[in-house]
């Protein structure tokens, strides 16, 4: 059974900054892709970046320079750094744990709440 947990959410003012972290049950971790998506109110599930099993992240243009994806794959979990949050980065995250290399795969966290006050 795998199971994802994300963490960190909260509020905090524009230009701060909030980490989040995604646990991971399962032996495999360390060999698939994460992503992290996130959905505002009354939007779609949008992608934020992904990594791949060898650290190697990848980023949409509207997060890149402010959020850094990581993974440390011996305490099978990823992380979302997000510096100079801004309002507009309000929403619900969630890390989803693609197949193979393909995002999204069948497997979402619960999601953590984000809200950023301007």
């Amino acid at each position: 059974q795998v199971q994802l947990v994300e963490s960190g959410g909260g509020l905090v003012q524009a230009g701060g900054s909030l980490r989040l972290t995604c646990a991971a049950s399962g032996s495999f971790f360390a060999h698939v892709a994460m992503a992290w998506y996130r959905q505002a109110p009354g939007k779609q599930r949008d992608l934020v970046g992904t990594i791949n099993s060898y650290g190697d992240p990848y980023y949409v243009d509207s997060v890149k320079g402010r959020f850094t994806i990581t993974r440390d794959n011996a305490k099978k979990t990823a992380y979302l750094e997000m510096d100079s949050l801004k309002p507009e980065d309000t929403g619900y995250y969630y890390c989803n744990l693609c197949r193979n290399s393909v995002c999204p795969g069948d497997y979402w966290g619960q999601g953590t709440q984000v809200t950023v006050s301007s």
